[in-house]
């Protein structure tokens, strides 16, 4: 494999995980765009998300097809409840409090998924292969083949792979980033969110139920979650327990360098975080990657405190 095939080839890595990290940050920043909360919760519940992805494969026993559209319909169906309880339940009651409040409450709350992750990672269930000791990574079945699209289908004689595993990521991901973007601009929810997003007390005034809008956007960035944690798994064929926090810092990472309440922010910081790591993976060193990362958020920080994007649209959500 030539230089110029090596690079292209992490190009289409750093895409596809991009996109992933993508899905996941744009529930941090619509709830930052709401009520001005960093969820650190939201990492953890993408974890979980994965460990009910894998616990349908191993309980259904289905097909392939069959398998990954049960995770499709249940996995963001689980996250959005779950999210949207854990705001009835943890944040709500702090809507008034100091904002250091919810902040703590947050981190709490990120602290119970995750021992909830170390717990369903117990389980003796058969599927999970590569140990049953619950802090051992999961194996996740590989559903999906491993061809080389360019190759098999398109003839070309080329070393770069580009797989079913590529497709999928990008037919789940882009319809997602096109469609939510869509619909905060065009729907009469959406025009809700953005009206919330910039001045609440207006909102109320205005007569929008900024309770239900809160809601409806723990809702949504529950769901993006459930479609990036059965997405993600079929990708990389790995989960731990311990997954929500370094997708979560990736994410959140995304979302700030993109500008933090911005959707085509945290869309294009995904991009940029997944390219870095495949880049750096490759000709750096992986020991390296997470210090390049930081390092680049910190330099883009310092000329443009407001993210990439944060300083060209005034719509938080």
């Amino acid at each position: 494999m030539s230089h110029f095939e090596q690079f292209i080839q992490q190009v289409i890595i750093g895409l596809s995980n991009g996109m992933i990290i993508a899905v996941i940050a744009l529930g941090y920043t619509m709830v930052y765009g709401i009520i001005e909360l960093i969820n650190f919760a939201h990492g953890d519940l993408f974890m979980l998300g994965t460990f009910l992805a894998l616990t349908i494969v191993g309980v259904f026993g289905a097909p392939p097809a069959v398998a990954i559209l049960l995770m499709l319909v249940l996995c963001p169906l689980f996250c959005a409840g779950l999210n949207w309880s854990i705001d009835r339940l943890a944040y709500k009651p702090l809507r008034n409090a100091p904002k250091l409040a919810p902040l703590v409450s947050a981190i709490g709350v990120s602290f119970i998924l995750m021992n909830i992750g170390l717990f369903w990672g117990g389980l003796p269930m058969d599927v999970f292969a590569g140990g049953r000791a619950a802090a051992a990574p999961k194996d996740f079945p590989a559903l999906i083949p491993n061809t080389n699209l360019l190759t098999d289908y398109l003839g070309l004689q080329t070393p770069v792979r580009f797989t079913w595993k590529e497709f999928m990521v990008w037919v789940v991901t882009i319809p997602l980033l096109v469609g939510l973007t869509l619909f905060v601009k065009h729907t009469k929810l959406g025009i809700a969110m953005r009206a919330t997003a910039q001045n609440p007390v207006a909102s109320r005034l205005m007569g929008i139920d900024v309770d239900r809008v809160i809601g409806a956007t723990f809702l949504i960035g529950g769901a993006l979650a459930g479609f990036a944690a059965v997405v993600y798994p079929l990708y990389n064929n790995t989960i731990l327990f311990q997954l929500g926090f370094r997708s979560g810092m990736d994410a959140f990472t995304a979302a700030v360098l993109g500008g933090i309440g911005n959707l085509p922010g945290a869309m294009l910081g995904g991009l940029v975080i997944g390219l870095v790591r495949a880049v750096s993976d490759q000709y750096v060193a992986t020991q390296w990657t997470n210090t390049i990362v930081f390092g680049i958020l910190i330099l883009i920080l310092i000329f443009r405190p407001s993210g990439l994007l944060g300083a060209r649209t005034r719509d938080k959500v």
